[in-house]
């Protein structure tokens, strides 16, 4: 693979000249609206048949001839990878790149909320064979703890199985199309109210045919923490062979009493769930400051962390499909997926800047008298969160939200080794 950036004064036609591909392949990989419309600073996916790049930590007793037999390559395509790199020189927790025919392997999870199932279907076959699991947000409960399905999800999970993934029955506590503290906070208080909450999620998830249950229960009272270790605990028992999937607020040191990430217990939660998906999203917030919705450098130190808590076979963390456009000064917020965000500098004619520390692009566009900055997704910093995942060789990650296009981070898809029901 490679990731062409423009420069300016460059066309399509020199660029896929440049890399041995068509103009119109370009365009439908980057969904880009037209053959002209490029501009300064875009990032351009161009799928090939290169090794892909695997990002290694070196460990004790390593060399780079046994790394090269192991990854499929040679010594000589490392040190061409590394430039300055001393093979004889190595040092355990060294970073180093290494061209590799061996893929690396992970579990992917994507998450739709099923306004329209049949539009959703439409395009669901696409990025399928990418999806280890479907979580299906379609579910919330009532002040008594009785979980209910919200929206129509029956064909969405059918085809899902017919398709090999796994569907995830997603509950939230959601309360008025919002998330609720008090919901959250007054069921999980109440053993019987608990209870409840177990048992019709168990009952639906087995009569609607999920293969499991995804819980995103946010901003929970603090104080109900060890209520939801209890809760957690049960649901997994009930749950039995079924998977227990749990997602959490992102941190990076414990702090018990804080209302967003005080509740969660991540050593208890990693002990109890199959697997644990760390939501590094939303650094840069809606109504906050213009910031990069999902930095590396933040996912970084949530990754290490988390990895102190639990065990990385079970670690997911989260890619955003989407950015935020954000008025200058007031903080206004517009949300729109990555490949919306990429158009909008097209059409505005904006110069895509990139940060490096962040990993992540931004551009700046007026409209009228207002300044809008806006922070978004594309190839080159999807590249740097695999790599990341592939460093630490975590379980995984998690997209929020399939309905939202993203076609850079699907074609890099195409590298990895996506797990598969049956296969971990």
């Amino acid at each position: 693979m490679a990731v062409h950036v423009v420069k300016a004064g460059e066309n399509l036609w020199s660029i896929g000249r440049l890399h041995g591909v068509t103009i119109q392949s370009i365009v439908k990989t980057n969904g880009l609206p037209s053959s002209n419309a490029i501009i300064p600073g875009l990032a351009l996916y161009i799928p090939n048949t290169r090794p892909v790049i695997r990002f290694y930590k070196i460990r004790a007793g390593d060399t780079l001839w046994q790394l090269s037999s192991r990854f499929g390559t040679n010594v000589t395509s490392i040190l061409n990878a590394n430039p300055g790199l001393d093979p004889n020189r190595l040092y355990i927790g060294q970073n180093i790149n290494i061209p590799s025919t061996i893929k690396p392997q992970m579990a992917t999870l994507g998450f739709v909320v099923p306004g329209s199932p049949q539009t959703f279907l439409e395009g669901f076959d696409a990025f399928a064979p990418k999806l280890t699991f479907l979580a299906v947000s379609a579910f919330s409960f009532t002040d008594e703890g009785y979980a209910f399905v919200g929206m129509e999800d029956i064909a969405i999970v059918n085809r899902s199985k017919e398709l090999n993934v796994i569907p995830l029955l997603m509950v939230r506590n959601m309360k008025g199309g919002a998330f609720s503290k008090e919901l959250a906070g007054s069921v999980l208080a109440n053993p019987v109210y608990r209870r409840n909450l177990v048992l019709s999620l168990v009952n639906l998830a087995t009569q609607r045919g999920y293969g499991g249950v995804s819980v995103d229960m946010e901003f929970i009272p603090p104080l109900q923490r060890e209520n939801f270790n209890t809760f957690l605990r049960d649901l997994k028992a009930a749950l039995g062979n079924l998977i227990l999937h749990v997602n959490v607020h992102a941190k990076t040191e414990d702090i018990p009493l804080n209302p967003i990430i005080g509740a969660y217990d991540y050593k208890t939660i990693g002990e109890i769930a199959d697997i644990v998906a760390v939501m590094t999203i939303d650094y840069g917030y809606p109504g906050g400051p213009p910031d990069p919705v999902a930095p590396l450098w933040w996912i970084a130190l949530v990754t290490r962390y988390s990895l102190t808590q639990i065990p990385k076979e079970k670690l997911q963390i989260a890619f955003p499909l989407y950015g935020y456009d954000k008025v200058v000064g007031t903080n206004q917020t517009r949300a729109l997926s990555v490949l919306s965000a990429q158009n909008l500098a097209i059409s505005t004619g904006a110069v895509i800047q990139y940060d490096s520390a962040a990993r992540s692009p931004w551009f700046r566009y007026w409209k009228g008298t207002e300044e809008h900055i806006v922070w978004f997704e594309d190839s080159r910093s999807y590249i740097e969160k695999y790599r990341l995942i592939d460093l630490y060789q975590l379980y995984g990650t998690t997209f929020w939200q399939l309905t939202l296009p993203a076609p850079q981070n699907w074609a890099y898809l195409a590298n990895i080794d996506v797990y598969k029901p049956g296969v971990r």
